[in-house]
């Protein structure tokens, strides 16, 4: 058997190949990130194993994120069957091996080797083409929700100080008439200098009739005894801030389309779940892949990072433990934000989670338990393909 060690960087790649009698056939050989390097790569594997392939040869190389995804996809082409470390078990084989703090790339290619030597690991399944679609639509959808927050953030604080007034008149700032209003008028002075037919036509048009005259009257009256600050330069970074806000909300309703699209096309059990969106359904499903990878629901709950931690040490347990949060934050928003839509219209769901209540944990606490039985609920839909069967509420 032929192990081979890759240490993943943005340019060039370190590797170390040896065997299962410990002789060494490449130490800290070097290739590039290039086709020419994998090409390389190949000819030194096949140096010493002529006819390599995925029962007697066996490759690791640590998940750096998107360096290692055109190497990854390389060596499934080739039918060597590559096998992804995580890096957390990476470096803790690390310290365990030695006591100094050395870290280089070629001890690292020549500590993955030994892994694959040592351990029993499973190769690299690449994911269905739907599903990295998915996988890249929601992540970049996720980022843009978070960019928004940001800006929505900054808009409050502007408001704070060009018109304070405004939060006491309307169910928040951030609605489509506020935006509209604001962004022609982006001052208490220019608010209460509009003329009010100008201003109720903005806000009727805005807000689909729901705010008319008296709405104009009153936020004109507050923004003619306003305290707040006529300061050109925070007007101009109001009207920045809400053209950036609507240039991502419009990324986003792209993005989201688009999510449909793709999950209309393979109809996933999860969307047949109370409460669970086409957002929810497609991160869940993007984020598992293959579930049949999972032997058990308590694997996907731990690689979701919702498992308790343990800690104990002589009589000592810990009765108060935190959730580990190391798994995919964006595959734990999701189960946790369906956990909360399902129990609220499902009544199998809303009576575990009113039963945990019971029990004297918190809401959050009681949501995590919710979110693990979503999980078993997810794995057997997923392995099965059958729909939820839903009691409403």
């Amino acid at each position: 058997m032929l192990y081979v060690g890759i240490d993943v960087a943005k340019n060039k790649h370190e590797c170390f190949i040896t065997d299962s009698d410990g002789v060494v056939h490449a130490d800290g050989f070097g290739f590039a990130n290039t086709r020419e390097g994998f090409d390389g790569l190949i000819a030194e594997i096949r140096k010493a194993q002529p006819y390599p392939d995925g029962s007697n040869t066996r490759i690791g190389l640590e998940a750096t994120g998107h360096y290692s995804a055109n190497l990854l996809r390389f060596l499934c082409e080739k039918k060597l069957n590559p096998i992804l470390l995580n890096p957390m078990s990476a470096n803790s084989y690390r310290k365990a091996m030695t006591l100094r703090k050395t870290k280089t790339d070629k001890t690292d290619a020549r500590l993955i080797a030994t892994m694959l030597f040592s351990e029993d690991l499973k190769p690299y399944s690449p994911k269905e083409y739907h599903i990295s679609e998915l996988k890249s639509l929601t992540r970049s959808r996720f980022r843009l929700v978070g960019e928004r927050s940001k800006l929505k953030t900054r808009l409050v604080r502007i408001l704070d100080v060009v018109f304070p007034e405004l939060a006491s008149a309307v169910w928040t700032p951030h609605q489509k008439s506020m935006l509209a209003m604001l962004e022609e008028f982006p001052s208490a002075k220019a608010v209460g200098e509009a003329h009010l037919t100008r201003l109720a036509s903005l806000l009727s048009q805005a807000s689909h009739g729901k705010y008319g005259k008296e709405k104009a009257v009153q936020i004109r009256d507050l923004a003619r005894k306003s305290i707040g600050s006529p300061s050109p330069a925070a007007a101009f970074e109001l009207r920045r801030t809400i053209r950036h806000i609507r240039f991502l909300q419009s990324e986003i309703e792209a993005a989201t389309s688009e999510i449909r699209r793709v999950m209309d096309e393979i109809g996933s059990p999860p969307c047949s779940v109370p409460g669970v969106s086409y957002v929810l359904a497609a991160t869940i499903l993007a984020e598992v892949g293959d579930v049949r990878l999972f032997e058990s629901p308590s694997k996907l709950l731990a690689f979701a990072g919702l498992e308790p931690s343990t800690y104990q040490s002589g009589q000592y347990s810990a009765s108060h433990v935190r959730m580990v949060k190391r798994g995919s934050k964006y595959l734990r928003w999701a189960l946790l934000t369906a956990a909360r839509l399902v129990c609220m219209r499902d009544k199998t769901f809303k009576d575990f989670h009113a039963k945990k209540k019971s029990e004297g944990k918190h809401h959050y606490v009681a949501l995590s338990h919710a979110a693990r039985k979503l999980v078993r609920v997810l794995c057997r839909l997923l392995r099965t393909g059958e729909a939820f069967a839903a009691r409403t509420v």
